[in-house]
């Protein structure tokens, strides 16, 4: 018979979300494991500048602050593993969380795997992953020192990511769908005023182009449906999220975008299961929400225990 370590408390995701749970379970001794997965701190890892934290006036980098979640976690009692999870059984309880090495069975779960870049899902783009096409440029802005690339989105992350590139690039052009930028009003002067950046409005990619890399984008216009080519040395695609649910499939319920469901003490469908983060926020997704949202979750989580075990 397969051995199964019992856990009082396991978390899936090492963002905000998750190690602010892991924080609050710590400090009431509820020992909580977390899976990070390969990805340590989530999308707040690939942010090069935070400015909105409080308690940064000078800003922080996205790492430094993953770093200090774990860190300040840890310090109370919390363990942390970079393991991803395979699959979980939320229909059995205690729940069964199976990873490559081992099972484990929990009283309490708390889902907090924070939801991926959104692909545009044209010709070229899974080709020229890696190979011109990137959804970080906090990661791969370095590659593109002198270079003339694009940028394809206009809310926030789009225009963020943008700033960030004209530091390496010769040139950045964002592409946007609308002829208004969806970003913030203070993100939107600082590229306006930036020299290196240019706005292509009312357009979408049809197609992206090359051989071995990118070398052009197959455009279109929305208005005039006109259809033209530009060259370009690498595309950003900045297109907006879709939640990381793969994991817990139909075991929860999900809203009508695919995140999960859950009421206002984070819980989901199935009792002792919350969610915390933007794998349940389609809204805010701030660090600061998801943090909120995972000190709720294990708050909550904590008194679905006593209750349990009075």
């Amino acid at each position: 018979m397969e051995t199964r370590e019992h856990e009082i408390m396991i978390i899936i995701g090492g963002g905000p979300a998750g190690l602010t749970a892991a924080l609050y379970a710590a400090r009431a001794e509820l020992q909580p494991l977390v899976f990070t997965g390969m990805t340590l701190y989530g999308q707040v890892s690939q942010t090069d500048l935070i400015e909105n934290y409080p308690g940064f006036p000078e800003g922080i980098t996205g790492m430094e602050l993953g770093e200090r979640f774990e860190k300040h976690a840890v310090r109370f009692g919390a363990r942390v593993l970079p393991e991803p999870v395979e699959s979980v059984d939320l229909l059995q309880s205690p729940f069964s969380v199976k990873t490559y090495t081992k099972t484990y069975e929990a009283e309490t779960l708390i889902l907090a795997m924070g939801a991926d870049h959104k692909k545009l899902e044209v010709p070229g783009e899974a080709e020229f992953t890696g190979k011109g096409v990137s959804y970080c440029a906090t990661c791969d802005g370095f590659f593109y020192r002198g270079k003339d690339i694009h940028v394809i989105g206009g809310g926030d992350s789009a225009i963020e990511e943008a700033i960030i590139l004209t530091r390496f690039a010769n040139s950045v052009t964002i592409i946007h769908r609308r002829d208004a930028l969806r970003a913030q009003p203070l993100l939107e002067r600082r590229a306006r005023a930036n020299a290196k950046i240019r706005f292509l409005w009312d357009t979408v990619v049809e197609e992206i182009v090359g051989r071995e890399r990118v070398q052009n984008l197959r455009l279109r216009n929305v208005k005039t449906d006109q259809q033209f080519e530009v060259p370009t040395d690498g595309v950003f695609i900045s297109i907006g999220h879709v939640p990381n649910t793969a994991l817990v499939g139909n075991q929860v319920e999900l809203d009508e975008q695919g995140y999960v469901r859950i009421d206002w003490k984070m819980r989901t469908s199935v009792p002792g299961v919350f969610a915390a983060g933007e794998i349940a926020d389609s809204h805010y997704r701030q660090i600061i929400t998801s943090a909120a949202m995972g000190a709720a979750a294990a708050l909550q989580a904590d008194c679905y225990l006593n209750e349990q075990n009075p």
